[in-house]
């Protein structure tokens, strides 16, 4: 398991992108691992994003909404952000 970002781990910010993500994941019917596999992002990886406690770059944010089939936009405006 990647070691959490301990600067930012469970900011409210990271934990309402985290939330966001889970929340779009379900919606449509992907798991974890699908969506990890899809965004090119380790399953470990997706699973400490999406409980906050990993600080992802641009790019994984990008990948991740891509896979989930919205903007980076749209996943930030999920999460209030």
């Amino acid at each position: 398991m990647p070691i959490s970002s301990p600067r930012y781990a469970e900011d409210p910010a990271l934990v309402a992108l985290g939330t966001a993500i889970r929340k779009a994941r379900l919606e449509r019917g992907v798991s974890q691992e699908e969506l990890a596999h899809r965004s090119s992002i380790d399953r470990s990886y997706m699973s400490s994003i999406e409980r906050g406690r990993q600080n992802p770059g641009i790019i994984s944010v990008l990948r991740i909404a891509y896979a989930l089939e919205m903007t980076a936009t749209e996943l930030m405006a999920e999460a209030k952000l």
